[in-house]
């Protein structure tokens, strides 16, 4: 197994809200570890919310001593999203922050995945198939048939989501598990990267790019020169 993760605060933006953990190596029970988290709120909140929940949840689950991935990561995130809460209340610039959170473990050629906002996960094997579904607005209203899926990505409610951790006491993450052939390749992203290029332009970059590292550089490259309206997270692991 490859790994390769970067995070490009863009070309507007002043704050890099973006965080990102990437571990081939075991974190507790998880034999590998990866994780993108796309930060929101007020002055440093965001900034500080992405941070400490990724710090937060690693730590967790290294102590945890649950042999089930899934339940693993679904304690993991419960927790998080409570400390995360808590620590809101007890400071007033930090109220209102949140952050989305997809996270991925690979255990025998398949892939255990959670996702809360919409930060994304992606397999690439003979298609390149988005795996997590966004928790957004625009996607609610792709579903009811009000947008279509190109108008979606530049929909100005784009970046309304309507799940993150730290939004409620209540946090409902999303699970799957995928089986992954030899060579699969993995690509988590946040929105940064997908506002500012469709999938096809994705999955065309990572495919003429033998390395993950030239493929991660030029996909941060390209969406900056695409306007680079937000910060940029990237994984990108290769089965």
């Amino acid at each position: 197994m490859e790994a390769f993760s970067i995070t490009d605060i863009g070309e507007k933006r002043k704050i890099n809200e973006d965080f990102v953990f990437c571990e081939t190596s075991p974190v507790g029970n998880l034999p590998n570890l990866f994780i993108v988290a796309d930060g929101m709120g007020g002055h440093n909140a965001g900034d500080y919310a992405s941070k400490f929940c990724v710090e937060f949840f690693t730590q967790r689950i290294g102590s945890s001593d649950i042999s089930s991935p899934i339940a693993n990561i679904e304690e993991a995130i419960k927790a998080t999203n409570d400390n995360l809460l808590t620590k809101a209340k007890e400071n007033m610039e930090l109220q209102g922050m949140g952050t989305t959170f997809v996270v991925a473990t690979i255990i025998d050629h398949m892939v255990y995945i959670a996702n809360i906002g919409d930060s994304r996960l992606y397999v690439i094997g003979k298609n390149m198939k988005q795996i997590t579904e966004d928790h957004s607005l625009v996607e609610a209203m792709v579903k009811t048939g009000e947008l279509d899926r190109d108008s979606a990505r530049i929909h100005p409610n784009k970046n309304i989501i309507t799940r993150a951790l730290g939004a409620n006491e209540n946090v409902e993450p999303d699970f799957f598990e995928v089986s992954l052939e030899d060579g699969d390749i993995i690509l988590m992203c946040s929105d940064g990267l997908t506002n500012m290029l469709d999938d096809k332009m994705i999955e065309g970059i990572v495919r003429e790019n033998e390395s993950l590292e030239d493929a991660v550089n030029t996909l941060v490259k390209e969406a900056n020169i695409n306007g680079g309206k937000d910060n940029i997270a990237i994984i990108i692991i290769k089965v």
